[in-house]
């Protein structure tokens, strides 16, 4: 089973909602492992005024450490019109230079950035797929649409 980081925005009520179906796949999928979703996090320490540079550092670097801990990312394309969130682009682009095989989920019919696009080893449009993916296998599927 493979340690999972769950990169993706959840700043709506529709980035929650999505997330979280990706959280019950990863919870279904029996070759998923421990999966660290930021979202389920407890790093929100109380004592940490939240927005301030102290608060920033600390979840920079839990949600980095993290990163490095994790077999395979997962992670949200879906953010707003045709832009990936930028924590979540970071993430993607932090796995990829660690050689750590991104899973990417875009529900939304939208172009994808070409460096998100090829930097995925896997491109999907359906939270099912999540649930039913090989993570001990690692198959892959590129993206094949149009990119920008």
């Amino acid at each position: 089973m493979k340690n999972i980081y769950l990169a993706g925005p959840f700043f709506s009520d529709e980035q929650i909602s999505r997330i979280a179906k990706v959280e019950k796949a990863l919870e279904i999928n029996k070759t998923a492992g421990q999966v660290f979703s930021p979202r389920l996090s407890d790093e929100n320490d109380n004592s940490i005024n939240e927005g301030s540079p102290e608060w920033a550092k600390a979840i920079f670097t839990k949600d980095v450490t993290e990163i490095d801990k994790a077999d395979v990312i997962v992670a949200i394309a879906d953010f707003e019109n045709q832009n990936i969130d930028s924590g979540t682009a970071f993430e993607i682009g932090y796995a990829y230079h660690s050689n750590k095989p991104i899973i990417l989920l875009q529900e939304l019919d939208e172009q994808l950035n070409l460096m998100i696009s090829q930097a995925t080893d896997y491109y999907t449009k359906s939270v099912k797929d999540i649930e039913l993916y090989d993570f001990n296998l690692l198959p892959s599927n590129e993206y094949t649409g149009k990119a920008f």
